[in-house]
């Protein structure tokens, strides 16, 4: 029996390259879900980072009936409030004032979704991530240069967004990239397609 399709509902470059790093071979494609409706639920954090998880990768299971699909969404969450991708230079700045000195948590959701029996397996992961105290100079520096508009809470760990951080508490550090792969190897393996060498 040949091996089953592996499909990532997201092309974003990071989770992209996270997936490379598996042997198996992956299709990455738009899941072209509208986030927007979900947004105006109220739904907690980790209830919204789940759900948008899951549509994703239902968003694409017609397109792909015998796939494996593999959905993913982030945000980051201060005193209860949800901070998305900035967006602008000048939101990126006044979010990242906000976060500066303080701890925060980034919930990153996956779903694996088996598009031929509905099975799916949802997963929530929760950093805690502290940020140094920095003056509004470092952070107008730090957009600048990193350019983080797209990106939840509005940093890039795996690149220079790394200095803005004291110290990070979680068990994997995928997930702060956008895709938790220590789960995301588990969970297929239940599933029982392997993706180990």
């Amino acid at each position: 029996m040949p091996p089953r399709t592996l499909v990532l509902a997201s092309t974003s470059q990071h989770r992209r390259m996270l997936m490379a790093r598996l042997a198996a071979p992956f299709v990455a494609v738009d899941s072209g879900l509208d986030e927007a409706p979900f947004k105006t639920l109220g739904l907690p954090p980790a209830e919204l980072v789940c759900k948008l998880a899951e549509a994703k990768a239902r968003a694409v299971r017609q397109s792909y009936p015998q796939a494996l699909i593999i959905g993913s969404d982030q945000c980051a969450e201060i005193d209860g409030q949800i901070l998305g991708k900035p967006g602008s230079v000048e939101a990126n700045v006044e979010q990242l004032a906000m976060l500066a000195g303080r701890a925060h948590r980034l919930l990153t959701g996956l779903c694996v979704l088996d598009a031929s029996s509905g099975n799916c397996q949802i997963h929530l992961d929760v950093h805690v991530l502290h940020m140094r105290p920095l003056t509004r100079e470092q952070i107008q520096r730090y957009v600048d240069r990193d350019r983080p508009l797209d990106c939840a809470g509005g940093y890039r760990i795996e690149t220079s967004g790394m200095a803005l951080f004291e110290r990070v508490e979680g068990q994997d550090t995928t997930a702060v990239i956008g895709l938790p792969m220590m789960q995301l190897v588990t969970t297929l393996l239940k599933m029982g397609f392997d993706p180990i060498v």
